[in-house]
């Protein structure tokens, strides 16, 4: 439930603020040379350039611990969607709550447990330089993209949001001068599945361009098979399309237009069922709770086997639609560059959760997720002196509308209709700067000052809808609907974040880095179905100082490059789901911990040995150590000393590829990519029924490439069919019950791509 007058006042401070940068920028043009971000590209020593501090860089001069995937590497590994970054660098982990709904990013043991709506991520996702504001909009799979960058710890005195855990840069491929060009590409799957992408640029003379891209994806099979419906669920059905303009009228100005489209009409998938209490068909030796062989309370258990089977009860279909824009708009001022970035973004969608995993409604709800973002940001950079300085302000309003239709009728014989109507808005201003000390030293300092207010009117009705009473409220059949949970609350929060850092570059290949930067991430609301009105309380900011020691070069009499760094991270008031007992049922509320610690190191490798020419290596190792302090739970206090959730104490990834001539015209490549992480619990109370075990995940492609620009290639990922847990819920006390989510099966196929210049 919108609010009308709010919303139309609100639209029309947008659209002056989208005005007035527009204006200030329009009439600086005449005296500016160009800013437009060139794409990534690569040295003649094989040194990706980022602009992962608002200005192009060689990955190794950057200070901040960073991996990068260009579009070649995206292509090769088959990165395809947010849920693929962990093959990019160690010490990340991502999880659904439901197959195919929403990724939640954890980075370095830092991560919200939570998938509603209305959330922020601890990890910022960035598309073009505009910050995803909800967890509903990181489910999007990936498409003509230049590269994507990867930074670990706070950021926010160089972004327009700030984020305690890192930060997801994803760089789309932007129009260009160099003349006609275009691609087409065609997958053909396991599943029955059918990809189809295509891209074209066009300059239309001098000054400007454009680039058109899209992609469709039709799996007809799911990876899971429902036995209530007597066939596979999961299938999927998405289109995408981009649409880019290029305007640089003299080489002292740019104004990149962007509209981007998405449209799902797919299907989620399934969840394992476990069990709390043995029956007769239980076999012998089954520990009870927490196997599927266990059965619930009311009697239903999973017999078969296969995490990849089950009986649900619910509809899995999946509809998103989803609108974006995107102006920026820059101008080289003489003394400094101007840029204005302003983002739009309309998402809807409408899911169902079958959170009992069984054939009986019990905890069955239908969603709808309605997400509209509003962002500006304004940046001046430039140089003075010794300084590189980069001043900025960012401002941004999201309204979030999110309903649940509850089905409890097989065990609390009613249904439910529970909702939170959300809405944000959040001012910033932020500088940083780089002083040169001495040719080798130089000092970074930054600021960031943040103001957030987010209001929440919601809460969950009982409907009393079934006779002869509910058994959620105790009121009688017949009566009128009973509120049980109600919230219509205010907060505001502010706070100040800063960055200290040193680089000193050793010599000409080698930079130690050191930093203390303070991350902060603000309150919010609990948006899920809630039992009490104490459930939706707001939670409060959480902060984080993290402490890093690093060092990065390259060898170049072994053509090694390298990235180490150690870290330490100060974590207060951590934001995290704890089980509370609540009239005597076990719920799960969105809280604070007090305190937590978490250490670690990184290490990336990078090696091309000249003996084998064609021949490169790649590994990534993360060490991490993490400590919750105490809190409390429905079982009384937990003592000092979990682990927080998502936070393997190692995790690797590391890769072969092997190129070499078949013939003058014929070219081709062999890959390996492999990835470990080490045993995580799901939850603060590291609950060891859903604590998921340590995995290895293979990944391989071939591909062969012709001096015409054809390519074609045969692939697999997760080819030796390893079933690894990705997430689970336990609600073996309040309703016998839980859950465990799968990583993806094995996929292969075969993809032909064409390329025109």
């Amino acid at each position: 439930m919108l609010h009308t007058n709010r919303v139309n006042h609100r639209r029309g401070r947008q659209s002056l603020l989208a005005g007035c940068a527009f204006c200030v920028i329009a009439a600086a043009s005449p005296n500016v040379a160009t800013a437009q971000e060139r794409e990534t590209e690569q040295s003649d020593d094989n040194v990706i350039i980022v602009t992962a501090q608002k200005r192009e860089q060689s990955v190794l001069d950057v200070g901040i611990n960073i991996s990068v995937a260009d579009s070649e590497a995206l292509t090769n590994r088959r990165i395809d969607a947010a849920t693929d970054i962990v093959t990019i660098a160690p010490n990340i982990s991502i999880k659904e709550n439901v197959p195919g709904l929403v990724p939640v990013i954890t980075i370095r043991g830092v991560g919200l447990n939570d998938f509603s709506a209305t959330n922020n991520p601890s990890a910022g996702v960035y598309v073009d330089e505009v910050s995803l504001s909800s967890l509903a909009l990181m489910n999007f799979d990936f498409f003509d993209l230049d590269r994507i960058e990867v930074l670990k710890g706070p950021q926010g005195t160089l972004y327009g949001r700030t984020a305690t855990a890192g930060a997801l840069n994803v760089v789309t491929a932007k129009p260009d001068f160099r003349g006609v060009s275009g691609m087409v590409r065609a997958s053909l799957s396991n599943y029955e599945t059918k990809e189809a992408e295509a891209m074209i640029n066009l300059p239309a003379g001098d000054t400007l361009s454009f680039r058109f891209a899209g992609k469709g994806i039709f799996q007809d099979e799911g990876f899971y098979f429902d036995e209530t419906l007597g066939r596979d669920i999961g299938r999927r059905e998405v289109l995408l399309g981009r649409a880019q303009a290029l305007w640089e009228p003299s080489d002292n100005f740019s104004i990149l237009l962007k509209a981007e489209v998405q449209q799902g009409r797919s299907e989620l998938g399934g969840a394992e069922f476990f069990g709390a209490i043995p029956n007769a068909l239980t076999p012998a030796g089954v520990t009870c709770p927490g196997a599927p062989e266990c059965s619930d309370f009311l009697g239903y258990q999973d017999l078969d086997g296969d995490p990849f089977r089950g009986a649900y009860s619910v509809d899995p279909s999946y509809n998103f639609d989803q609108l974006a824009l995107t102006a920026k708009i820059e101008a080289d001022l003489g003394f400094a560059t101007l840029t204005s970035i302003t983002g739009y973004i309309d998402f809807d969608r409408q899911w169902s959760a079958d959170t009992d995993a069984g054939p009986l409604a019990q905890l069955d709800f239908r969603t709808n997720d309605d997400v509209k973002q509003f962002s500006q940001e304004i940046r001046l950079s430039g140089e003075a002196g010794p300084a590189n300085w980069l001043i900025g302000a960012f401002y941004s309003e999201d309204e979030i509308f999110t309903s649940y239709d509850g089905n409890l009728s097989a065990l609390l014989n009613t249904t439910t209709f529970s909702f939170s109507d959300q809405e944000s808005e959040s001012a910033a201003i932020f500088a940083n700067a780089e002083w040169a000390v001495s040719d080798a030293l130089s000092l970074i300092t930054g600021l960031r000052y943040t103001d957030e207010n987010r209001s929440n009117v919601g809460g969950t009705t009982d409907l009393v809808s079934l006779a002869p009473a509910s058994f959620l409220s105790m009121a009688p059949f017949g009566s009128d609907p009973v509120p049980i949970a109600v919230s219509n609350d205010t907060i505001s929060d502010t706070n100040w974040s800063w960055k200290l850092g040193l680089n000193w570059e050793a010599g000409d290949d080698t930079l130690i880095y050191a930093s203390a930067t303070q991350g902060w991430k603000s309150g919010g609301f609990f948006a899920g179905v809630a039992v009490s009105s104490s459930q939706l309380l707001p939670y409060q900011p959480e902060k984080l100082v993290a402490y890093e020691l690093g060092i990065k070069g390259k060898v170049r009499s072994a053509d090694l490059t390298y990235s180490v760094s150690g870290f330490y991270y100060d974590y207060s008031d951590v934001q995290t789901f704890i089980r509370e007992d609540i009239g005597g049922l076990p719920v799960q509320r969105l809280g604070n911990v007090d305190q937590a610690e978490i250490f670690g190191l990184d290490l990336d490798l990078l090696w091309r040995p000249a003996a084998i020419q064609g021949l490169t290596l790649n590994a990534g190792l993360g060490l991490l150590e993490t400590k919750l302090g105490s809190f409390l739970a429905g079982a009384g206090p937990v003592p000092a000393g979990n682990d927080l959730p998502d936070a393997p104490s190692l995790s690797f990834n590391g890769g072969v590829t092997y190129e070499f001539d078949v013939s003058d015209t014929v070219q081709a490549r062999f890959a390996l990519n492999s990835r470990y992480q080490s045993s995580v619990y799901k939850d603060a109370l590291n609950d060891t029924l859903i604590e998921a075990d340590g995995f290895w995940v293979l990944d391989g492609r071939a591909s062969i490439f012709t001096d015409n620009n054809w390519d074609v290639s045969v692939w697999g990922k997760n080819i030796t069919d390893k079933r690894y847990v990705t997430q689970g819920i336990n609600q073996t006390s309040s309703f016998g019950l839980g859950f465990r989510v799968y990583g993806a099966p094995a996929t292969y196929g075969i993809t032909l791509t064409k390329h025109f210049n």
